[in-house]
């Protein structure tokens, strides 16, 4: 039996959950997400809470088990609570600005790099090195923050890229270091 998808999902008062035609629809404050069920899997909502079984113990279903009961936790905690990310740009003349529904980045190259933001998500500047990814699905703030990340990723020399604020980039020495 799958550790984590064994435990129930606890639902807080100010969200609703229902199940139709094998899709979870999750409601709250924040928003609304749905998600296929997995075929092998069955969802029961009960009052406050939201249980996952598997059908069979074939491998297919034991995989997807967990997985299915992570995904509604994630819904419910996003429509709930939300997710943020915060990235961090280093770099002398590295910088951020918001035009329009966009995010304009200066990162070094012979032309700036505008990514636009996709819909579901919010993205504000705290100062023009701060970016703060705000959204209510988790896959979808994740994969944001990685796009502009990979935009220019941190160099381990200098420290120069963007990266995520709790990120530790390890530094090297370089020329200087050898033997």
């Amino acid at each position: 039996m799958s550790r984590i998808g064994k435990l129930p999902i606890d639902v807080p008062k100010t969200v609703k959950a229902s199940l139709n035609n094998g899709v979870i629809t999750v409601e709250g404050p924040k928003g609304k997400l749905s998600q296929a069920v997995c075929a092998n899997v069955n969802v029961e909502i009960e009052d406050a809470r939201i249980v996952v079984t598997r059908t069979n113990d074939e491998k297919l279903a034991r995989a997807a088990h967990g997985l299915m009961r992570q995904l509604i936790k994630n819904m419910v905690i996003g429509v709930s609570e939300g997710y943020k990310k915060t990235l961090v740009i280093m770099g002398v003349g590295y910088k951020a600005a918001m035009q329009d529904k966009s995010v304009v980045l200066t990162l070094g190259y012979a032309n700036d790099i505008e990514y636009v933001v996709p819909e579901g998500i919010k993205i504000s500047l705290e100062n023009p090195t701060k970016i703060i990814i705000e959204g209510i699905d988790k896959q979808l703030v994740g994969q944001t923050a990685a796009e502009i990340r990979s935009l220019r990723k941190p160099e381990p020399y200098k420290g120069k890229g963007i990266r995520y604020e709790n990120e530790y980039v390890r530094a090297k020495s370089g020329k200087a270091g050898r033997a």
